[in-house]
């Protein structure tokens, strides 16, 4: 009987990423193949690139030489949004055995084969700007996660905003079959899990190329047996109408965790990053949002620096960022991304000022962070708990509450994937607070 070969992998970027990455090792565990840690000896690396800035393209090259270089008889995959906007880097980069773009992630165990028969370099990129594709269907049985499971249901992005590369990297819009949504969620409800997280690359489009809406999705999800909660990944604020909160309201699987990308609480700013919707609409989502949930969890996406922005701008930001009080705000320094109009934008910012918009964003973040956590102390609440942890030699169990709050409780047995309830008693760490089961 011969040893089975060995494979490991490795993802960069953003959930849909990770999803595509895990269906990628399901298909190496169906073809027969160990999967193994990426720091170990194996046959086969595949490395799930990304391209969302010029450090992550630095990043993707650097782990396929790491790869090549752990093993140099093994065979090294690029996948995903690197290969695609980088094609023809990548077909010259002596490291890359294998070429898979988006939307051919699913040809891998081929493409592996093809490359063992003939040991020359062999790839799949399709033009997805100028031709038109289908979406790729990918199926998920199994999750690395234990009670949190991803579900790709959209790819593709037609903004184009200002900054991102995204648009050129995954294609134009492209909605999975409600049927085969609906498919992979009862199939993991089977197995066990009890919460998903719908994602795609602009989740908000779901559905405008098949005559449906993201609405109609999740009301869909909703009605499965055995999933008991329901995430949205990022929206954006146009969806977020009274039609589409009231409804949402009316269904009590929806965890009221919102994540809605701002960008930029200036509305010069955000012209000039081509984003689709002003300061004041973004506000009436955020109202929107609290009148039909009590105290939603509402987190965003920052950048700083944006070419053009002045302190005058910064400051009208920081300002509207306080008067909407998220719980949370990814804060990023604008990076320039070849092959996108903001790169050659006039009035770059210099890095040190972007530093220091930075961190004191971070500082308010950390501040509206801690206020919006402290509302429940004292309250009662229910987490889905998810792994143990060990604070102060004591052993305890954490999880999430439908806001996304971090609780742990005094471990009595294991907790995985059950759903407590207590009461909220006090901040153990910065981001993780005290529950005390009933």
């Amino acid at each position: 009987m011969s040893e089975r070969k060995k494979a490991a992998l490795h993802n960069l970027g953003c959930k849909v990423n990770a999803y595509e990455t895990e269906v990628m090792q399901q298909l190496l565990e169906d073809a027969g193949y160990e999967i193994v840690s990426f720091v170990d000896y194996a046959d086969v690396y595949v490395i799930n690139t990304c391209s969302v800035t010029n450090m992550a393209d630095r990043k993707s090259r650097q782990m396929l030489h790491k790869a090549k270089k752990q093993n140099p008889d093994a065979i090294i995959v690029g996948a995903g949004c690197y290969v695609q906007t980088k094609e023809a880097q990548a077909l010259v980069d002596e490291s890359i055995d294998i070429l898979i773009g988006n939307n051919k992630k699913g040809e891998l165990v081929a493409l592996i084969e093809q490359y063992e028969k003939t040991q020359k370099k062999c790839h799949s990129i399709a033009d997805i700007n100028h031709e038109k594709q289908e979406y790729e269907e990918m199926f998920l049985s199994r999750t690395a996660e234990h009670t949190r499971a991803f579900i790709k249901v959209q790819d593709g992005c037609n903004q184009f905003c200002s900054y991102c590369i995204i648009p050129f990297a995954r294609g134009r819009v492209r909605s999975r079959k409600l049927s085969d949504v609906l498919n992979e969620v009862k199939k993991l409800a089977e197995h066990g899990f009890k919460e998903v997280v719908l994602t795609g690359i602009h989740l908000s489009s779901y559905g405008v190329d098949t005559e449906d809406n993201l609405l109609h999705l999740i009301q869909e999800v909703h009605q499965i047996e055995g999933i008991e909660r329901i995430r949205l990944g990022s929206l954006e604020p146009r969806i977020v109408t009274e039609t589409f909160v009231s409804a949402l309201a009316k269904m009590e699987k929806i965890c009221p965790h919102f994540h809605l990308s701002l960008q930029s609480g200036c509305d010069a700013t955000l012209k000039r990053m081509n984003r689709r919707y002003d300061t004041a609409e973004y506000k009436e989502g955020c109202e929107i949002l609290r009148k039909y949930f009590s105290h939603p969890a509402i987190t965003t996406d920052v950048i700083v620096g944006f070419p053009g922005e002045t302190e005058e701008e910064f400051v009208v930001t920081k300002n509207y960022l306080e008067e909407i009080h998220f719980y949370e705000m990814h804060i990023f320094q604008y990076s320039k991304r070849e092959g996108t109009k903001a790169a050659v934008m006039p009035e770059q910012v210099p890095e040190p000022i972007k530093k220091e918009r930075s961190n004191e964003l971070l500082l308010l973040e950390e501040k509206m962070s801690e206020e919006f956590r402290e509302y429940y102390v004292g309250r009662e609440v229910t987490a889905l708990m998810e792994e143990p942890w060990e604070y102060e030699g004591e052993a305890y169990f954490t999880g999430y509450t439908p806001e996304y709050v971090k609780v742990a409780v005094q471990a009595k047995g294991d907790l995985t994937n059950r759903f407590v309830t207590g009461k909220i008693k006090k901040c153990l760490t910065a981001d993780v607070y005290l529950m005390v089961e009933f």
